[in-house]
């Protein structure tokens, strides 16, 4: 017979069996789908070799009105600034739990020091804190001075009591062991949230203990959720805000030494416990979203209320006759999740509707309208807003769009992304507050990072090219990421459990911490580090299941001999398997000569295959390998039926 062509339909469909899926893809890892046909995804490159202490899981770029350039990173222990190919730490004392006149205790031979406050200091194990005023010690010999207090980081090892923690020094105590005078600054940073999302049980959890009607309900959370940050940009002003904690602000004005040696500090008069904060950009205000009745009062937290600035002023919350400042309570839901600031309003989401809030003017400043239901939003970071419509993974198990009204998504791999069935680990729904969603600009895609069941971290990614309409998935897992735009390139975060972190400098780290890396993303074609050594970026795609026959559709047996390949790039190796397998039961078997190793000079691959179904792999494992497909034919002809 003549050489037939085989088409492929653009992106993976996940939905229907290997045999159902004729003239399908699959599966595959690393790979996207542009002009129709799939390609590997561009490589990655460390921009510092400095690590991040914790898991990001916020990221914002912004440039001030001097045109210099800021990335703002937020993780589950710190707050930091990447300026002029730097890192700089910023995290935010807490004003809550700093004190003053602490006592130190060394002991002989001993790298632990005990610190004893006058008022319970409510820290946690993990927990970092710096000092002031170390002052000179009393009551015996020691060979430690101020300077290894001052301005130091420690984390916090042990909690004896409720005023006592303990540190650890970077080297023992040789003398007989000291108390100092009592004049220590204990200053630890503010608390951002555990590393790992879970399960919270008990009063306050779910919908028990709820408040009766008309006083602000209580917390409803099933889970106990993860350190999350909102960031957002007030003009040239960083504002991050901890999930369901304060509220912070950062000016890069004297950018050449001060403001980066200065940690954000609280926004007076703000509400001091919100869900999250975002900026209406067009008018200027500043909303707390799931923020306190009583400003000042973080038992009077409400997750459905809302709480707006003054124009042009974050300091003033307070509704007069003569400001714009004022509320709002959402009623469709138990707690809002998250929002975004579309192109003329702001999207909220609560865990079971949908809202659009658009700025109106005086009297009353935002109309609020209810534009879905039924469509909740799975955590903080699940939504993004691209062009002209929202996106966001919700825990109704699918996906959803707003466009100008609200509509569940068409996806073909649904199924593998939000249900756990046989060997496939679906959604770790216990973890939406670790879903992290990005736009790709340079691909036109959406892409949602998440965690899937078998993890307790992002380990997974499922991309959305929303000019295509394609879905790929894959395990390249980026806790934060943020667009090209500011910067050439999208710059995002990769978290590692159990390793040693190494910014900022804490004495007495330990590796339960994890560390986040900071990556500069479509870049050459490998995952190359700090000091230029490269790693291969596998990548593979496989379709379904073709039968070649025209007269049965699969009634008889397909000798191939040889197959012709194309592709528009390839750069060093391609490996092609023609998988095998008689009947749809059967597990596939590669053909006898296969795989065989594709070079730019390769005409023809003779494959003496035989079966009544085949699927066709295309794969990388080595680094310089790139490729982008073409369209293969194939010369076969029917052998029989048995």
């Amino acid at each position: 017979m003549a050489l037939t062509k085989i088409p492929f339909r653009p992106g993976f469909n996940k939905q229907l069996t290997d045999t159902q899926n004729e003239n399908n893809w699959v599966d595959g890892d690393n790979v996207r789908f542009r002009y129709g046909q799939p390609e590997k995804i561009g490589g990655w490159l460390q921009i510092k070799s400095d690590t991040l202490i914790g898991a990001a899981r916020a990221q914002i770029t912004w440039s001030d009105l001097d045109g210099r350039k800021y990335a703002a990173i937020g993780t589950n222990r710190c707050l930091y600034i990447y300026y002029s190919g730097e890192l700089y730490d910023i995290t935010p004392i807490d004003p809550d739990r700093q004190q003053t006149g602490a006592d130190i205790t060394t002991t002989n031979g001993s790298t632990t020091v005990t610190i004893t406050t006058t008022a319970a200091h409510n820290l946690e194990i993990g927990d970092i804190v710096t000092f002031e005023n170390a002052g000179s010690f009393t009551g015996g010999q020691t060979n430690y001075t101020a300077t290894d207090f001052d301005d130091v980081l420690y984390e916090v090892k042990t909690i004896p009591t409720t005023q006592t923690f303990t540190i650890q020094m970077a080297s023992a105590e040789t003398g007989t062991g000291a108390t100092n005078d009592g004049t220590l600054d204990p200053l630890p940073y503010i608390n951002i949230g555990p590393l790992v999302q879970t399960g919270g049980y008990g009063w306050g959890t779910s919908t028990w203990g709820l408040s009766t009607w008309g006083t602000p309900r209580t917390t409803t959370n099933s889970t106990i959720n993860p350190g999350v940050w909102s960031l957002d940009n007030y003009g040239q002003i960083l504002i991050a805000t901890v999930h369901n904690g304060r509220s912070f602000e950062w000016s890069p004005i004297a950018v050449s030494g001060a403001a980066l040696s200065t940690r954000a500090v609280s926004i007076p008069n703000n509400p001091t416990k919100s869900v999250m904060t975002i900026v209406s950009d067009r008018d200027r205000h500043l909303f707390h979203l799931g923020t306190e009745t009583t400003i000042g009062s973080p038992i009077t937290q409400d997750k459905m209320f809302i709480r707006f600035s003054d124009q042009e002023n974050r300091t003033v919350y307070q509704p007069t006759s003569v400001n714009t400042a004022g509320t709002f309570q959402l009623d469709s839901g138990s707690e809002i999740r998250g929002a975004v600031q579309g192109k003329d309003f702001t999207f909220v989401g609560t865990d079971t509707s949908a809202y659009v809030l658009q700025y109106v003017g005086p009297p009353f400043t935002f109309s609020v309208r209810q534009v879905g239901s039924n469509c909740g939003i799975l955590g903080q970071n699940s939504i993004v807003f691209v062009d002209t419509s929202v996106y966001w993974m919700s825990d109704e198990g699918g996906f959803f769009t707003y466009d100008g009204s609200v509509k569940r998504m068409s996806c073909p791999v649904e199924d593998f992304v939000f249900k756990t069935t046989g060997n496939n680990p679906g959604l770790n729904f216990m973890a939406g507050q670790q879903v992290y969603s990005s736009h790709n600009s340079l691909f036109n895609e959406i892409v949602w990072f998440y965690p899937d069941a078998s993890s307790n971290f992002v380990n997974r990614m499922v991309i959305y090219n929303y000019l295509e309409g394609t879905w790929v998935t894959g395990t390249l897992a980026r806790t934060s990421y943020a667009d090209q735009g500011v910067f050439d390139k999208p710059y995002a975060t990769k978290f590692t459990q159990n390793s040693i972190p190494s910014f900022p400098v804490v004495n007495g780290i330990s590796a339960s911490q994890g560390k986040s890396t900071y990556y500069e993303h479509e870049t050459g074609v490998n995952e190359v580090d700090a000091n230029g050594n490269k790693t291969a970026i596998a990548a593979f795609i496989e379709s379904g299941d073709f039968d070649l026959d025209a007269n049965g559709d699969g009634e008889f047996f397909i000798k191939i001999r040889r197959f012709i390949p194309d592709f528009k790039v390839l750069q060093g190796n391609a490996k092609v398997t023609m998988q095998l397998r008689d009947y749809p039961s059967d597990t596939q078997s590669s053909s006898p000569l296969g795989p065989f190793t594709i070079t730019s000079s390769t005409q023809k691959i003779d494959t003496r295959a035989r079966a009544r179904l085949a699927a066709l792999k295309i794969e990388n494992d080595s680094t310089d390998e790139n490729w982008r497909l073409g369209l293969f034919r194939f010369d076969f002809q029917p052998d029989g039926r048995r």
